[in-house]
């Protein structure tokens, strides 16, 4: 008797990890839409507001840029 009770319990917590697994996917599938659509409406307002023209320019990070190309300073250093 105690095999078939083990057995039926594996298959509901079986059935219950099946069921968890679905809610997370749909939970995710969920994020990555969501996620998207802000990020297209967080694009439309900075073009909107000239986030991609006139002066303000951003690289891929969100940084500012200072310029078009990297600039290397060196210092020199002399004898006396």
């Amino acid at each position: 008797m105690g095999a078939v009770v083990s057995c039926i319990q594996s298959l509901f917590r079986t059935i219950g990890s099946v069921l968890m697994a679905i809610i997370n996917g749909i939970g995710n599938i969920l994020h990555a839409i969501i996620s998207g659509v802000v990020t297209f409406i967080d694009i439309l307002i900075s073009f909107l507001t000239c986030g991609y023209c006139g002066g303000r320019h951003r690289s891929t990070t969100g940084t500012r840029r200072r310029g078009f190309g990297r600039r290397r300073h060196h210092a020199t250093t002399s004898t006396i």
